[in-house]
């Protein structure tokens, strides 16, 4: 069984931004979730400072979860995005004293319930050396703080930079049927290079690749994702063209599109060269998470159809608005 952090995990996750966003999720309802996710083994839990308001964002879910339940507490492998200094403009602050700020805050509001597994920042920080953030995060790590260091949506050459100062123990980047950058553009073998876990968030496609996605109108009102090119309404219908062969191969294997997509993603860690991939799907439900964690054998002849569709139906509109690209690496 793989490991990340020290802790053996299977190759589901989940994503914890849409419990605490603008939806929001009561407690009762979370709970279920959280437990059935890890009933289901599904103990990657991916979160940040900044999923919510600053009252109420996966730091404090975590902390009134754990307290519910702290015998669940060592069974998780919880990893926390941070550096985000204004959500407004997108300005980061990845430097050693940024981060120590935001560690112990996180620290603070997590009060003992739930040790920080894995910290890093959400972006690399433009005004700041990528050697000069992980060094600050080896330095946390060195003091019990953290247990792990990540990145989010990083190129491989800082990749490189990263692991030349400390042990990197995962790279979160966005890995779906409509975004599989990562695989040629050099970060998954980076990654495969230095022994880093990829965790794919929005696997899924912000929903996008369930099938239940047909129009805009199908996203919730104050969805953010309302913003994104790629559901603008002529990329969104372009983009249903992938979604309905994959609806179909879904069809012929007696399983959901998204079983299949998130199947997809596991089995690019059982390919040569290829570096743990875990796919960290958002769920609001008891039987979401249970439909996500039920893996499909994918046979290489379903894996050559996935891949002639890929080829075929491109996907229309960048992966983020103009604003948030500008910290993407790619």
């Amino acid at each position: 069984m793989p490991t990340l952090a020290g802790k053996e995990i299977t190759h589901n996750g989940l994503g914890l931004m849409r419990i605490t966003g603008m939806e929001g999720t009561p407690d009762e309802q979370a709970f279920k979730v959280l437990k059935t996710a890890l009933t289901a083994g599904v103990n990657v839990w991916n979160g940040a400072d900044f999923y919510g308001p600053p009252d109420n964002n996966s730091l404090h879910l975590m902390n009134r979860y754990f307290t519910a339940y702290p015998e669940d507490a060592d069974k998780v492998v919880l990893s926390i995005k941070s550096g985000l200094k204004d959500m407004r403009t997108f300005s980061m602050d990845c430097s050693a004293a940024g981060l120590r700020g935001f560690v112990d805050n996180a620290l603070k509001v997590l009060d003992g319930k739930k040790n920080i597994d894995i910290f890093g920042c959400a972006r690399v920080d433009p005004n700041v050396p990528i050697e000069e953030s992980v060094k600050a995060l080896a330095e946390l790590k060195d003091e019990g703080k953290i247990g792990g260091i990540q990145l989010t949506e990083v190129n491989a050459d800082s990749i490189r930079r990263a692991a030349s100062v400390a042990k990197v123990d995962m790279v979160e980047a966005e890995v779906s049927l409509w975004a599989t950058e990562v695989f040629s553009n050099g970060v998954a073998e980076a990654c495969a290079e230095h022994d880093i876990a990829i965790i794919a968030h929005t696997p899924l496609g912000a929903g996008m690749l369930t099938g239940a996605i047909k129009s805009v109108d199908d996203l919730p009102p104050n969805d953010h994702h309302r913003h994104f090119p790629r559901f603008h309404p002529d990329n969104l219908a372009k983009n249903r063209e992938l979604v309905e062969q994959i609806e179909k191969l879904a069809s012929e294997k007696g399983c959901t599109p998204a079983q299949l997509a998130l199947s997809w993603i596991k089995a690019q860690s059982k390919k040569p060269g290829m570096p743990l991939v875990v796919p960290v799907a958002g769920a609001r439900s008891e039987s979401r998470v249970l439909e996500n964690a039920k893996e499909v054998e994918l046979t290489e002849e379903d894996l050559k159809k996935i891949g002639s569709i890929l080829d075929e139906f491109l996907v229309a509109g960048e992966r983020f608005p103009v604003a948030a690209m500008k910290l993407n690496q790619y």
